[in-house]
């Protein structure tokens, strides 16, 4: 598994194959067949060598709102260290024994937590954090490939649109994106992340108090 994690760490999922895994172990894929069919049961393996990656760092404590930071930031992380994991979320529940402990360990946090009484409740709450940190590490993994991709980090990239930019502002048809120029921060990767997180957080807690 550790070989095959390796593979995708370095070069992505499509470097991955039980042909080349065997190669890296020095032994024929045919030796590999007699533990795995087909390449996504071994996808499967490795994602849930990832969940046990997670697992390892301990249980989730605390309030509703850090439990609920706490698995966020440990998906974040996971797929900051092997950025093909999420390009296996999103879709089926991964069933494995970490992912299902994991799951466990999540819906457990909040379960006994004044408000979460209704598991549905609870299942909602994990479920639309788990959906903003999709959707929030899938977005940064698409800025780091079209880096990879231009050659241009992104303020290069900006320097070479600015002309385009600056005319199409001059038009007038464009306001509020001319005081997003003007005026946005723009802020690190890290501060959007923390910062949607909570709002994310504020409307449970908002869903909670009516």
């Amino acid at each position: 598994m550790r070989a095959a994690i390796a593979l995708a760490d370095k070069d992505g999922l499509d470097a991955v194959s039980l042909r080349k895994v065997g190669a890296r172990l020095n032994a024929g894929p045919m030796r590999l067949y007699g533990y795995l069919s087909t390449k996504e049961e071994l996808l499967e393996l490795m994602v849930d060598a990832v969940y046990g990656e997670m697992a390892s760092a301990g249980p989730i404590r605390g309030d509703w709102r850090e439990a609920l930071r706490t698995i966020a930031r440990r998906t974040r992380q996971a797929a900051k260290k092997h950025p093909w994991f999420i390009e296996l979320l999103g879709g089926r529940h991964h069933l494995g024994p970490n992912a299902l402990a994991h799951s466990e360990a999540s819906l457990a946090a909040l379960s006994q937590t004044p408000g979460f009484e209704d598991i549905d409740a609870v299942l909602q709450a994990v479920g639309t954090v788990n959906a903003y940190v999709i959707g929030a590490i899938q977005s940064e993994a698409s800025e780091l490939r079209a880096e990879r991709e231009s050659g241009m980090n992104e303020a290069q990239w900006q320097n070479a649109t600015w002309p385009y930019i600056q005319r199409m502002i001059a038009t007038g048809r464009f306001p509020t994106l001319a005081r997003v120029v003007r005026e946005a921060t723009h802020p690190s990767s890290d501060v959007r992340f923390d910062t949607g997180l909570e709002c994310v957080l504020d409307g449970i807690a908002a869903r909670l108090s009516r």
